[in-house]
C-alpha cells in the first residue's frame, strides 16, 4: 500500500507574506544567511510577525550547510527558548533550519517548535519536502537526511522574495526545479501522484524559467517558477530521486558548485543512460525513455516515435542549458582537472551509496558512473 500525504500547509500568491501576522509565538528565530540580514530582507520578516512577543535572527548560515552550523543553531534556539522558526533563504537557509529544528526537538523531548518555511530562490522545493542536505567538511561528503520529522509546518511563495534574484541563480535554481521533476518522473517509486505534480512543474519550467531568465522583473514568471519549484517538491518528496543528485551530491561536496549547476551538467547525460536508447533499455517498451518521450510532448516538443523525443528533449535541454550560460563541463565550473581526477573515486563511492541512487530506473555500477564523469570531465 502507497500513501501520500501533504503535512506542510502552502500560503502563495501575492503578499502572502501576510500569513506570518497569523503566527503567535513567544520567542520566534529567524535561520538565514549575512546577506538577508544586511539587506534588510530579516527585518521586514520580523515586522510581519506582529503577534509574537520577541524575535531573534540566527545569520550564520553558509552554502553547504556544515554539521557544525547545525550544532551551533541547536544551542541557539536552546538559548533563548524557541518556540518558532521561520526558514527565510535559498536551499541552505531551510535545509539548515529543519536539521537545527529536528536536533532541537530531538534534544528537548515534548516541546514543540513550529517551522516555518520561506524561499527566496525557485529551486530546491525544501519548503515542502523531508529532506534536508548538511555538510561534513572534514570528510567532503553531503548527507541527504530524510525524515518527515523534515518537513515545515508552513511554507510561504511570495514571489517578491525572488523578483531580485540574479540571472545566473535563476539559471542554477531553475534547472533544480527541472531535475527534481524529471527524476521524480522516472523514479522506480513513481506513481499517478508523483507524475501529475512533475509534468505541471515541467509544463511550468519550460515555460517560463526562460522567461523569469531574461527578464528577473517579469512577476507572473517568477510566481510560476516558485510554483513549479514547490510542485516539483511535493513530487520528489513522494518518490525521490535519481543519480543525477546522486552525482551532483558528491560534486557539491567535494568542489562547491552551486547544486543546481551540478545538476544541469549531468542531466542530459543522464537522460540518455536511463534511456539506454542503443543498449538493452533501447526497446520501445522501455518505461524511462518512454516517460521521457512523453513529457516531451507535454512541453510542446515535436518527434515521431520514443527515441527521437528522448533525443529531441536532451536537445531542448541543451538549447536552455547553452542559453542560460550555465557551465556543461568540469572546466567551465572553474574546477581543474587535476583536482577533479584527484577526487573521482571518492566522487563515484559518494554517489554510490547516496539515498537517491536506490530510485534511479536504471540500476547503475561503479564503471558506469564513471563513463557519466568522463563526459563532463572536460
Amino acid at each position: 500500500m502507497k500513501r501520500f500525504k501533504i503535512k506542510t500547509e502552502v500560503c502563495f500568491d501575492e503578499d502572502a507574506i501576510d500569513a506570518l501576522g497569523e503566527i503567535k509565538a513567544k520567542n520566534v528565530v529567524i535561520i538565514t544567511d549575512s546577506f538577508m540580514a544586511s539587506s534588510g530582507l530579516a527585518e521586514k520578516v520580523a515586522e510581519k510577525l506582529k503577534n509574537c512577543l520577541k524575535v531573534h535572527i540566527f545569520d550564520k548560515v553558509k552554502p553547504d550547510p556544515p554539521i557544525e552550523l547545525i550544532t551551533e543553531g541547536v544551542r541557539f534556539l536552546s538559548d533563548v527558548g524557541a518556540d518558532a522558526v521561520v526558514a527565510l533563504g535559498g536551499g541552505s537557509s531551510i535545509d539548515a533550519a529543519k536539521s537545527i529544528v529536528l536536533m532541537t526537538r530531538r534534544i528537548h523531548l515534548g516541546e514543540e517548535i513550529l517551522l516555518i518555511a520561506i524561499p527566496t530562490t525557485s529551486g530546491t522545493g525544501s519548503e515542502v519536502t523531508q529532506f534536508s542536505v548538511i555538510t561534513d567538511t572534514q570528510k567532503g561528503v553531503k548527507y541527504p537526511l530524510v525524515k518527515e520529522e523534515l518537513l515545515p509546518d508552513i511554507a510561504i511563495l511570495d514571489p517578491n522574495f525572488v523578483m531580485t534574484a540574479p540571472k545566473s541563480v535563476t539559471a542554477d535554481t531553475g534547472f533544480d526545479v527541472l531535475t527534481h521533476a524529471i527524476e521524480a518522473y522516472v523514479s522506480t517509486q513513481a506513481d499517478d501522484i508523483s507524475d501529475a505534480l512533475a509534468e505541471k512543474a515541467c509544463e511550468l519550467a519550460f515555460e517560463f524559467l526562460p522567461r523569469a531568465y531574461q527578464n528577473g522583473m517579469d512577476y507572473l514568471a517568477r510566481e510560476k517558477m516558485h510554483m513549479a519549484s514547490c510542485l516539483a517538491g511535493m513530487a520528489f518528496n513522494h518518490v525521490s530521486l535519481g543519480i543525477n543528485h546522486s552525482i551532483a551530491h558528491a560534486l557539491g561536496a567535494k568542489f562547491h558548485i552551486p547544486h543546481g549547476r551540478a545538476n544541469a551538467m549531468l542531466l542530459s547525460h543522464v537522460i540518455l543512460f536511463n534511456a539506454d536508447l542503443d543498449g538493452h533499455f533501447g526497446r520501445q517498451d522501455a518505461i524511462a525513455a518512454i516517460k521521457y518521450a512523453k513529457i516531451a510532448k507535454r512541453v510542446g516538443l515535436a518527434f515521431e516515435n520514443t527515441k527521437m523525443g528522448v533525443y529531441r528533449f536532451v536537445e531542448e535541454l541543451s538549447y536552455m542549458l547553452r542559453m542560460m550560460q550555465i557551465p556543461s563541463t568540469i572546466t567551465e565550473a572553474k574546477v581543474s582537472l587535476t583536482e577533479f581526477e584527484t577526487m573521482r573515486e571518492a566522487i563515484v563511492t559518494s554517489a554510490l551509496a547516496d539515498v537517491c541512487t536506490a530510485t534511479n530506473p536504471r540500476a547503475v555500477s561503479e564503471k558506469e558512473i564513471h563513463q557519466i564523469l568522463d563526459l563532463i570531465a572536460k
